[in-house]
């Protein structure tokens, strides 16, 4: 009978619903696992755990018993959160079970739109009831209140530990800052759009989401504009009862992206009325802004100090983390960002710091929410991400006497730093000391990994073409760190070594004999024209002459295209893995998401994502600024793996502060950089041997064509609405091509000739034609 009973439990089992497709992809990141982890432990495909997670298919027999017993294991580690009643305003709300041990109190919320703040909103009391984190509804009078929080010497004002009130907003004065040129911003609709609110109250820790730009209104009381339009009165009156009251009562920051990461800290915006409320300058002086920094003994870092808050080595300046040293794993720290002193750089975020405080909370929000909460310049945040994502460290197994400790995370770059090969040493890196001071090192001494600046004249044929159309690859880099095997450890030499295409390093090899002229597409052999190519194995497009240190992918695509290689030496990296593969998927993820929000989505047909993409921007210029920022942070990112030295003092041969980072890593950027460009190239040959179309010019991810019209489905083989496989292919996917611009081949004739260079790079200037005497050294 038991066999039956057991038959009958197996049969139910098969059948029993699994989490939904959200709650999947929540539980496997919750426990920091990636989607290669569980594909290998189930024993399937990459894709097959990605569609699963996508919810576009879903698992059979037998995997689908073991991957069910997964989901329930993790699902009793992480239980899905209760939603958080913080910003709840209806009635009749169920009351949650309140949160063990002592809970600091969070300050009433009250819901506000993106249109501004009243000119003389009516206050409320000043003692309102306080409201437990995660409560859905306020305390009632009858309820016990909490313990007060015990005032600390860190508190220089007695208000700041007081709840926030609440207020009604009202329509934002005639004082709303402008965007360029004067013209202000239309009010957002009542019904927000679906980016507008990044959700809140996931963790019940931080029931008003993960930053708060601080303002001050018309009748000078402080506000904190919250994300999802929420907005707290803020009791504090000086910068250091202003961290306590964040810390102690704000409800801000963000859960950790990892199983064994850390939370991110909250972050505070000061606007111009902040900053003079608290005591700090609008503006820095000329002196302060090339420092980057306030000067140590400015009232207000003196007061922190009185206070017993610390500054991180950067010291106060447009970025700046206050903080008390961590007791076990409570930490205390909050970040600054002020707009005012160029944090919000204009090349990577546009306008926004010139945004009312309602619509800077969103365009962070929606950031935070989607990439991270920012911990600097975007560059910054690029590189904090990889950290974030793959912690150096993790908790061990408990040992005998039940404790854990402290162990290297599987995966990781680590907590130490490790040696670059002198070959991908930028130059004046101390391995190079020894060098004469003004030693050139050629391609034979130095890996020369970066991205394509290559043109060529044109043909009479192009010539007698109208148009020059241009076409960008999407998120090119971050593409090409996807599934991209890296080093993780230190680099070991190697003497004549056979070449492994999935060994990460660097070559030593002469790729000279390499011939365009005749290539390897897929399994077939084909005959191109080599003088209108860029080589792939240069940045500058020309064929190498004699042998040269390449990274793994560069190699690895001349034995694609059909020669073989003799490396004459080697440092290769045997402990590797596929690092950016989490930080590719939560850029790409950002990146599509806010893309749909503007109305451009995945699997559009090529005329339809033309039209959908003209004019995105115009749309909601606010999501636009969060596109271009997730642009820039994987760029900045990658560029921080070989950051140089900056400011005053550094010499040639001396270590400079980022060579003290783990993610000092010129060989992994290196690497993308290689595959990023061999991509292309690979794209670039399979249009040529199919339509005998070449381009005219190459710079970074963006190709020029001469075409017959002006559109890129004018010069695309698209068939019955399929791309040519392997080539280039219309989309908003990372990868996917988009129209980069269109002028007339009169134009780049004219813009040739006017400079007297018959090979300027006209996509350059390809998007909107501009060119100037700056951008040609004149």
């Amino acid at each position: 009978m038991s066999e039956l009973f057991e038959a009958v439990d197996a049969l139910v089992a098969s059948r029993a619903p699994l989490p939904p497709a959200e709650e999947r992809r929540r539980l496997r990141k919750a426990h920091g696992l990636t989607i290669d982890e569980v594909a290998g432990a189930l024993k399937v495909r990459r894709a097959t755990v990605s569609g699963w997670e996508a919810g576009k298919t879903e698992p059979r027999p037998p995997e689908r018993d073991a991957y069910a017993r997964l989901l329930e294991g993790l699902a009793r580690l992480y239980p899905a959160p209760a939603p958080s009643g913080a910003a709840v305003q209806g009635q009749g709300a169920p009351e949650p079970e309140a949160p063990t041990g002592p809970v600091a109190p969070v300050p009433e919320a009250r819901a506000a739109t993106p249109e501004a703040r009243p000119a003389a909103p009516e206050r409320v009391s000043e003692a309102p009831a306080a409201v437990a984190v995660g409560s859905a509804q306020p305390r009632s009078a009858a309820a016990p209140a909490p313990a007060a929080a015990p005032h600390s010497a860190n508190t220089t004002n007695p208000a700041a530990t007081r709840p926030a009130t609440t207020r009604q907003a009202t329509p934002r004065p005639a004082s709303t800052p402008r965007r360029p040129g004067g013209a202000k911003k239309a009010a957002a609709p009542a019904s927000p759009a679906p980016a507008s609110a990044p959700a809140r109250g996931a963790d019940p820790r931080f029931a008003n989401g993960p930053l708060a730009v601080v303002d001050v209104g018309p009748d000078g009381q402080v506000l904190a504009y919250c994300t999802g339009g929420l907005v707290l009165d803020v009791p504090a009156g000086s910068l250091p009862a202003l961290v306590d009251w964040t810390l102690r009562e704000a409800g801000l920051g963000q859960p950790r992206l990892s199983g064994p990461g850390k939370d991110a800290d909250p972050l505070l915006v000061l606007t111009g009325t902040a900053l003079e409320r608290y005591g700090l300058p609008v503006a820095l002086t000329d002196e302060e802004r090339l420092a980057g920094r306030l000067p140590e003994g400015h009232k207000v870092i003196s007061q922190l100090a009185r206070a017993q808050w610390k500054l991180t080595k950067r010291g106060f300046g447009p970025w700046a983390r206050i903080y008390r040293p961590a007791t076990g794993s409570e930490r205390a720290c909050v970040q600054l960002c002020v707009p005012s002193w160029n944090a919000l750089d204009s090349r990577h975020w546009g306008h926004a710091a010139q945004l009312p405080p309602a619509e800077l909370a969103r365009v962070l929000g929606v950031y935070a929410s989607r990439v991270m909460t920012p911990r600097g310049s975007t560059a910054v945040t690029g590189l904090e991400l990889m950290t974030a994502l793959h912690p150096p460290t993790r908790a061990s197994e408990p040992d005998r006497t039940g404790k854990r400790h402290s162990e290297h995370n599987p995966g990781s770059l680590g907590k130490e730093p490790v040696d670059c090969a002198p070959c991908e040493a930028p130059d004046g890196h101390p391995l190079l000391k020894a060098l004469p001071r003004f030693h050139v090192r050629g391609p034979a001494e130095k890996v020369f990994e970066e991205a394509y600046d290559w043109a060529r004249p044109m043909t009479d044929a192009e010539c007698t073409l109208r148009h020059l159309v241009g076409i960008d690859v999407n998120m090119a880099f971050a593409a090409g760190a996807n599934g991209l095997v890296v080093g993780l450890g230190a680099p070991t030499h190697v003497s004549n070594p056979v070449f492994d295409p999935k060994l990460p390093g660097s070559w030593l090899v002469d790729l000279s004999h390499v011939d365009l002229s005749r290539v390897k597409a897929g399994k077939e052999w084909v005959e191109l024209d080599a003088g209108l190519l860029p080589s792939p194995f240069t940045p500058k497009g020309e064929r190498p002459e004699g042998p040269a240190w390449y990274a793994t992918p560069t190699v690895a695509y001349a034995v694609e295209l059909g020669y073989d290689v003799a490396p004459v030496e080697a440092y290769v990296r045997y402990d590797n893995g596929r690092y950016l593969d989490a930080w590719y998927n939560r850029l790409r993820d950002a990146y599509l998401a806010t893309m749909a929000d503007l109305g451009v989505h995945a699997d559009m047909a090529p005329a339809d994502f033309l039209a959908a993409m003209d004019g995105c921007k115009e749309r909601d210029p606010d999501l636009a600024i969060v596109v271009a920022a997730i642009k820039a942070t994987v760029k900045g990112g990658l560029g921080k793996l070989r950051e140089r030295p900056r400011g005053e003092g550094w010499r040639p041969g001396e270590a400079w502060r980022a060579l003290s980072r783990p993610t000092w890593r010129p060989d992994i950027r290196a690497a993308v950089i290689s595959r990023t460009r061999v991509n292309l190239h690979r794209k670039i040959v399979k249009h040529a041997a199919f339509t005998g179309q070449y381009p005219v010019a190459v710079l970074s991810d963006c190709v020029v064509y001469a075409s017959g019209g002006p559109s890129p489905l004018d010069f695309l083989p698209y068939r019955e609405g399929k791309p040519l496989p392997g080539g280039f292919r219309l989309g908003v996917n990372p990868g996917l091509v988009k129209h980069e611009g269109t002028q007339s081949v009169l134009w780049g004739e004219e813009v040739r000739e006017r400079f007297g260079a018959p090979e300027l790079n006209l996509a350059r200037y390809i998007k909107d034609g501009t060119v100037t005497d700056a951008d040609n050294g004149e």
